[in-house]
């Protein structure tokens, strides 16, 4: 997890891309006065120092059948903690594992389409040898989710 040095021009370059990921390079070197040769290197750059994990669409969760969001907190047993994280990790409709400090070892964000379903995803939570106890969060509505990193 080091720190990257990025320049103006790789922040700029990360900034367009973030807004549209679809951007043609030859846009990219027109917005920012360099040349598409140059845009092309440094992406290519900036995906192999891993800046840049990759490139996908942005999908609304509810209009493809995952319109209840949860946010679970999980206690465990400390010996057995790598084994639930590692067995959390195999849930589909587990978005997002969370290694946290305070009352709770994990937080989870879960998306799935009904109340029955967030229902068995918590049976079967409780169910991993190693989980002391659940406290789930049900999201009502959502104020503000990005996935932009501010440069």
């Amino acid at each position: 997890m080091n720190n990257v040095n990025l320049d103006e021009i790789d922040r700029r370059i990360l900034r367009v891309l973030q807004e549209d990921a679809k951007t043609p390079y030859s846009k990219i070197s027109e917005e920012l006065g360099i040349s598409e040769a140059t845009v092309h290197l440094r992406i290519k750059r900036l995906m192999k120092m891993g800046v840049i994990r990759g490139f996908q669409a942005i999908i609304d969760p509810a209009k493809v059948g995952k319109s209840i969001t949860a946010i679970i907190a999980i206690n465990s047993e400390p010996k057995m903690y790598e084994r639930v994280l590692e067995t959390l990790k195999k849930f589909e409709d587990i978005y997002e594992i969370y290694d946290v400090t305070g009352d709770y070892y994990a937080i989870l964000k879960v998306r799935v389409n009904s109340r029955d379903e967030l229902a068995r995803i918590l049976d079967k939570i409780g169910e991993i040898d190693g989980v002391k106890s659940t406290k789930t969060m049900y999201v009502l509505r959502t104020i503000k989710e990005e996935s932009k990193i501010h440069l």
